[in-house]
């Protein structure tokens, strides 16, 4: 909307079935099932499982006891404990052998696409705004300067560079540029085919106002991420034969929010078949879905798609291609002082002291073995040499001896003309930005 609690109220639970925008039909049938699942219940009970008002349950029991398909049994407090008569018993479960789902109340997919459109990002970001959403980690301004007009501008945004010099933090503390909430349903429906689309593992759901219709909940704006297991079935509807419901694809939870690809190029799936898949969508915003059961239909595509990478540009595809991800911004290796803020950081948070020629030592040897000073290792030593002082019962004081025991574990060695080399691609607590602008 942006969606915030004071603007919710033409989204309280509604007391009559017409006004769900879902056949009768279909409001009936997820009712059988779910008293079909109880055995016996409650009105009340079964309207909290739908996720509709009492009125409306209560519409739809008497509709249904009307049909023989349900029975009252008496009260029970002041409710009525109904049942299913042995016919109702017939049809609910000839239709759950076909699909054995017991789902709560959709929306429809005209309300989902109108929902989506209201709740359409309006951030404005400046320097103050952006540095405030990275506050907790070690950035130098000009990564900052780069990332705050790409997110506000159109198109995708590609995040290359070295392994370990935090191109996952900044990914993650991108969701800190929204400040409001938005809404999402629970199940739409298209063409009588329920979709799942609330995933509680991904979306983060906030304080629920109590008029709020509970088909939808209340969450911040989705930050999807998704890596190496990423595959092209995940980016279109899945159906799930058992229970007869579709999943929504990754970029339909990511709508309002942020889709990232990270480690972009370590996927089974071509990396120009993914941005293939997802070049309409990205021009046009909106994307084409087909479920089991009926035609394609359209849904919206309105998200910030972000995809990050360690491995050279050029090995992921040609000049057409990455010309397709608008926005291009290298994080390289950091800055001796930004370094040393990250080491100072890491060991205040694992209770160690360092003093500046230990960290100017620690910043010698990460040239010596990378050519250049990546902010993973400083997380690291940190947290290793606790593990080392907790083992050996020794201070916790990161001085040169307790660097250099680190170092035999932190570091590989290679018996070729290499020499020692890093061990990279380790923790992303921390970050920096490149001190050289050598990208395209």
């Amino acid at each position: 909307m942006p969606t915030g609690t004071e603007e919710l109220s033409d989204l309280s639970a509604p007391q009559r079935v017409a006004d769900l925008n879902v056949s009768p039909g279909l409001a009936e049938d997820l009712f059988s099932r779910r008293l079909l699942t109880e055995r016996t219940s409650t009105i009340g009970d079964i309207a909290t499982h739908l996720c509709v008002s009492p009125a409306v349950a209560n519409e739809i029991a008497e509709s249904l006891r009307e049909k023989a398909v349900v029975e009252y049994q008496g009260m029970d407090g002041r409710d009525y404990r109904i049942g299913m008569t042995d016919m109702g018993q017939r049809q609910t479960s000839d239709r759950m052998r076909a699909a054995a789902h017991s789902a709560s109340m959709p929306v429809s997919i005209d309300h989902y696409r109108r929902l989506v459109e209201l709740q359409r990002a309006e951030i404005e970001l400046d320097r103050q705004t952006v540095k405030q959403a990275f506050s907790d980690l070690v950035v130098e301004d000009a990564t900052l300067d780069q990332v705050g007009p790409a997110f506000i501008g159109d198109g995708a945004i590609f995040i290359y560079g070295p392994a370990g010099t935090g191109k996952t933090s900044l990914v993650e503390r991108m969701s800190n540029f929204y400040k409001d909430v938005v809404l999402i349903p629970r199940f739409i429906v298209v063409d009588g085919q329920l979709i799942a689309l609330f995933d509680p593992s991904v979306h983060q759901p906030v304080d629920q106002p109590p008029e709020l219709d509970s088909r939808y909940v209340l969450c911040r704006r989705p930050l999807i991420m998704v890596g190496g297991e990423l595959s092209l079935d995940m980016m279109d509807l899945r159906f799930d034969a058992s229970s007869g419901i579709s999943i929504a694809p990754i970029q339909m939870q990511a709508n309002n929010g942020i889709l990232a690809i990270d480690d972009f190029g370590r996927q089974a799936v071509q990396p120009d078949e993914i941005l293939n898949r997802w070049i309409v969508p990205l021009s046009r915003g909106v994307d084409f879905l087909r479920p089991a059961t009926g035609s394609k239909f359209t849904v919206p595509f309105e998200l910030k798609l972000v995809v990050s990478t360690n491995l050279a540009p050029s090995k992921l595809g040609d000049e057409a291609f990455l010309r397709r991800l608008r926005s291009k911004i290298y994080v390289g290796a950091c800055s001796e002082s930004a370094f040393n803020w990250i080491l100072v950081r890491a060991a205040d948070r694992n209770g160690m002291t360092v003093s500046a020629e230990a960290a100017a030592y620690l910043a010698s040897i990460t040239v010596a073995n990378f050519g250049e000073l990546r902010p993973y290792v400083a997380t690291d030593f940190c947290s290793l040499a606790l593990d080392i002082c907790n083992y050996d019962g020794l201070p916790r004081n990161l001085d040169q001896i307790l660097i250099e025991r680190v170092a035999d574990i932190c570091f590989v060695r290679d018996e070729g003309p290499m020499g020692v080399v890093g061990l990279g691609g380790a923790s992303d607590q921390d970050v920096s930005a490149p001190q050289r602008q050598q990208r395209r």
